[in-house]
């Protein structure tokens, strides 16, 4: 699917494609997308795929320090190894030296209109006075909004368009802004400030840039920075537009609004199971090579798509279902006492199809109790029930503590099949709605960190520490 709607026009030699986050946490889901076809696209036609840190805004969306790394991680793990990593703040001084440039084309100019008052001579077509300003008193005010004199707020550099264009976002755009705020790599080296449509400009062109792909909802940003493109000579790359993707069933999650909510505790990390955050995925067992195949099967329509995390689960079952072997996992265990158990050693497949994988065992005898799910204990005196794996018993006893049966022989048809372990090991699941306790198989104490099981008719869970209690995050059923 990938190989048919996954291609550039022209078939290209050696394009150039960029994934351009902002470092200000890690890429969620949403990102996965962009990374994950430029990637493809650089590795299929012999180009080149670059990872560009837009962090050039240190108040709004100001850069965590460790989000660079975080992100490397998460474009490794997707199987996109960059083939160059640049962050815009190094570059500051390079954008200052353009920015001159159009200063002296006569196609930038330093604007000291107050905001509102700019806003509406804008939205009526009407040119503000500093439009009119030389290009030796435009360089003088650049000089003033680098040596504060003037304070943030009382003075931009605009890039030249239409004013009378008939979409006002596009007349007159900001080109550079005064911040007075740290960063987190330059700290106070810097108070003027490009914005990312400027700064991607320029960054574009100067790494040569063949293709661009963005969303449609983006397009302005492409029409702003033409005009930068025109006024230099450049030629622009190719754009490929496509529509919105929107995960029904996620939640509306802002990179911002989860840092603040990590910080007051609401969830212990950005890989919580409740967010929608690559480590979080990968935390709750969900493979890179789902995530890779379904966005490439998402192709590059520019309609807008709608879809459910559980069509990603869908894709993660599949890819699991021939891997993950089978245990038993009982939540909320209730005692079943049961008399007259014969000893015998019960094997069970580790995996139903594939018998090769061996088997888990399970110890029958009297002397210590089975247990059972609490939401299987809703039994009647008299009641035969089938132990998975194991004989039928015939209930004798029903209480809120305890269920008391006696063993019987022999085959009964019809009879209702409930989970059961003798000999088990405490075990938490981590779910993103909460937490279920229970035990599990003791052969569970043996499972290698990052081990993906499937609890039969509970789901896949991914164990994430074995310290104190095996600790499984949960994936999807």
């Amino acid at each position: 699917m990938a190989e048919e709607s996954i291609r550039l026009k022209d078939e290209p030699n050696s394009p150039v494609l960029r994934f351009a986050p902002n470092p200000n946490g890690p890429l969620t889901i949403g990102h996965a997308r962009g990374v994950v076809v430029n990637s493809y696209l650089a590795k299929k036609y012999g180009g080149k795929f670059i990872l560009r840190f837009d962090d050039t805004d240190p108040r709004t969306k100001k850069p965590n320090i460790k989000a660079y790394d975080w992100i490397l991680d998460d474009c490794m793990w997707l199987n996109a190894k960059p083939d160059e990593i640049i962050k815009a703040s190094d570059n500051i001084d390079l954008y200052y030296e353009y920015a001159v440039k159009l200063i002296g084309l006569g196609h930038a100019y330093v604007c000291t209109c107050e905001r509102e008052a700019f806003r509406t001579r804008k939205n009526q077509g009407i040119e503000c006075p500093c439009r009119s300003n030389s290009p030796e008193e435009n360089q003088i005010g650049g000089e003033k909004m680098l040596d504060a004199t003037y304070f943030e707020g009382e003075a931009v550099l605009r890039i030249k368009t239409d004013i009378k264009h008939k979409d006002p976002a596009l007349r007159d755009f900001t080109a550079f802004r005064i911040i007075d705020e740290s960063h987190p790599l330059t700290l106070k080296k810097y108070r003027v400030w490009p914005l990312l449509d400027f700064e991607s400009a320029i960054e574009d062109h100067i790494r040569g840039m063949t293709h661009i792909i963005r969303g449609i909802d983006l397009m302005d940003s492409g029409l702003k920075q033409k005009y930068i493109y025109d006024y230099f000579g450049w030629v622009y790359p190719q754009v490929l537009l496509w529509g919105r993707l929107k995960i029904e069933d996620m939640g509306k999650f802002s990179t911002s609004q989860m840092s603040q909510d990590i910080a007051s505790g609401k969830y212990s990390g950005w890989d919580d199971p409740a967010l929608p955050t690559l480590r979080a995925l990968k935390r709750r067992g969900i493979l890179s090579t789902t995530i890779c195949d379904f966005m490439l099967g998402l192709g590059l329509s520019d309609s807008a798509i709608s879809i459910s995390l559980e069509n990603i689960y869908s894709h993660n079952r599949k890819n699991l279902d021939e891997t993950a072997n089978r245990y038993f996992f009982i939540s909320n265990p209730l005692p079943l006492k049961i008399t007259g158990v014969p000893p015998k050693t019960i094997r069970m497949p580790l995996h139903p199809t594939d018998k090769m994988r061996g088997v888990r065992t399970q110890t029958m005898g009297e002397g210590k109790p089975f247990h059972i799910s609490s939401k299987d204990a809703e039994l009647e005196v008299n009641e035969i029930i089938k132990l998975m794996g194991l004989p039928h018993v015939k209930i004798t006893s029903v209480s809120k503590e305890s269920i008391e049966a006696e063993y019987i022989a022999g085959n009964h048809k019809d009879s209702k099949k409930i989970q059961t372990i003798q000999d088990g090991v405490r075990c938490r699941i981590l779910k993103p709605d909460g937490e279920d306790f229970g035990l599990c198989e003791t052969e569970c104490e043996k499972l290698d960190i990052d081990s993906i099981v499937q609890f039969e008719r509970y789901g896949f869970c991914r164990l994430d520490s074995n310290q104190d209690e095996l600790l499984f995050i949960y994936g999807h059923n």
